[in-house]
């Protein structure tokens, strides 16, 4: 007796992604260590899963993977686009400290948050509202940086005014020879940024999905406004906003490189990720898993080894 057996009549019976087969998916679920981790043919060639062993390891390997990027992209005399997350967020610290150890500064970095909470229409939180992503940015990354820190006029954030022109702005940049590198982190549901499955829905083709840039005021999947309400707001449910802005796959499908985070354990055995990641790293691309096309970029996704461990129910 399981979900797929009790389905029918249920509160759940038209809850999920209407393109998401739950058969399949629970297949998924008996993947475990090098079963999971073993390329798949869409995988491209410089896709590689770092599996991490503590959280501590997680966010300095990260944080050095970004760091490096930045530091080998000055070193070619390169202008560098980064599109940049709010979750995860430990790797930041470690990659200013990394940066400042080497004596590298950010002037050629142009920083684009993926996305920010907002209501149907696109408005935003102040930038500097405790809630807002901008305000983690500052707080996070670009503060600690002081001196090195990434120019003002090149932090760009998922704002109504703003998120409409990022894809001019990255444009622009990668004709005139700039790296694109996206760093991201999976949602419980699949989503990249706050692209969710369920837009797969409205759109004529595969074609047509990968080519739309953002999207302002997204309605959000409920799974993603309790993933967010556990891992953010302390399990607040009702301060969390349903609507965000987010960048689309015409962004990050560009990317020249991907710097992945995979860290949602949540202690005693806890954890709310396992699943996603083996739709991410094993389900054949499709629109209705966002995360199932990032194995298709060239890259590294970073991983909490416990959660390639197998899922077996442990009551807590």
């Amino acid at each position: 007796m399981d979900l797929l057996t009790t389905l029918s009549g249920s509160a759940m019976e038209r809850f999920f992604p209407a393109g998401w087969n739950l058969g399949v998916i629970d297949k998924l679920g008996d993947l475990r260590g090098e079963g999971l981790a073993k390329p798949r043919p869409w995988w491209n060639p410089g896709f590689q899963l770092v599996p991490c062993g503590t959280l501590a390891d997680f966010d300095t390997m990260l944080g050095h993977a970004i760091a490096l990027e930045i530091r080998q992209a000055k070193e070619q005399g390169r202008q560098l686009a980064m599109i940049l997350p709010v979750g995860p967020m430990g790797m930041y610290r470690w990659a200013v400290w990394f940066l400042k150890q080497w004596g590298v500064d950010c002037l050629h970095v142009h920083g684009f948050n993926m996305d920010e909470w907002s209501d149907a229409q696109g408005n935003t939180l102040p930038g500097d509202h405790p809630g807002a992503f901008q305000h983690a940015m500052e707080q996070a990354f670009y503060g600690p940086l002081g001196a090195a820190t990434v120019p003002l006029s090149q932090r760009h954030f998922a704002t109504r005014e703003k998120l409409p022109t990022y894809a001019d702005r990255i444009g622009e940049l990668k004709s005139k020879g700039a790296r694109l590198v996206t760093v991201f982190g999976i949602g419980r549901v699949c989503h990249i940024a706050f692209w969710e499955p369920q837009f797969a829905g409205e759109y004529p083709s595969a074609r047509e999905w990968a080519a739309d840039t953002h999207r302002l005021g997204a309605k959000l999947h409920p799974l993603t406004i309790e993933q967010n309400a556990l891992t953010s707001f302390k399990s607040w449910t009702t301060r969390v906003p349903a609507f965000a802005n987010t960048i689309g796959p015409g962004l990050f499908l560009q990317s020249d490189g991907i710097l992945g985070g995979a860290d949602g354990m949540l202690g005693r055995g806890m954890q709310w990720q396992g699943l996603s990641l083996r739709m991410t790293l094993a389900h054949e691309p499709t629109p209705w898993i966002p995360s199932s096309h990032m194995t298709t970029l060239p890259g590294k996704l970073f991983v909490l080894s416990e959660l390639l461990d197998g899922l077996d129910p442990e009551c807590n």
